[in-house]
């Protein structure tokens, strides 16, 4: 039986049991990833992508198209694959005949490991489409593409989800930290098209 002093009590247990679906629901809709816009300057580094080709890194972001960026690594099984399936599902949502594309880059953040052969059939196991690189390069300008884009990480089972996404002929960056839904990215590609 109740005594009157735990009265108080139960009434809020009673109360946060009521409020709890809405609570519940202010939460879920709530984006699970903040966003911030950022001004990076990105390092002059040659770079090696997935076919063995030398890239300019400062001239494959400066593109007329979207680009986006993420930082992976090839053996990773927990953040990566989500990061990697957030762009495969992209390339599959736009229409082959879309005016706008985009660039996909990611960076290895695990260099000794992952050559151009992992990177290839790292690709394959994504679907990845034309206009989707991963880059690999030295240790020391692939720490300083991680410290120009504020992600620097000293050992990658530390490292976090994070996209960085430029619009065509813009200066800015808008960085996303957490992993966003097939939804969240289109949405977020969508705005780098505004004018």
């Amino acid at each position: 039986m109740l005594r009157f002093r735990s009265f108080p009590l139960f009434s809020l247990l009673l109360a946060l049991l009521v409020l709890a679906p809405a609570l519940g629901a202010s939460a879920a809709d709530s984006p699970r990833y903040r966003r911030s816009v950022e001004n990076y300057q990105v390092p002059d580094v040659i770079l090696t992508n997935q076919n063995r080709e030398k890239v300019r890194l400062v001239e494959l972001l400066d593109s007329d198209i979207p680009v986006m960026v993420d930082f992976i690594y090839g053996t990773c099984t927990t953040i990566c694959p989500v990061l990697s399936a957030g762009f495969s599902n992209l390339q599959k949502k736009l229409s082959p005949d879309a005016k706008q594309k985009v660039r996909l880059v990611s960076v290895t953040i695990d260099p000794e490991y992952d050559t151009p052969e992992i990177m290839t059939e790292y690709l394959k196991r994504y679907r990845a489409q034309e206009g989707w690189d991963f880059l690999t390069g030295t240790r020391e300008d692939i720490d300083r593409v991680m410290h120009a884009f504020n992600a620097y990480i000293p050992d990658k089972m530390g490292h976090y989800p994070l996209n960085l996404l430029k619009g065509p002929g813009k200066d800015q960056w808008v960085r996303i930290y957490g992993l966003l839904s097939t939804r969240d990215l289109m949405s977020e590609y969508d705005q780098l098209l505004e004018k």
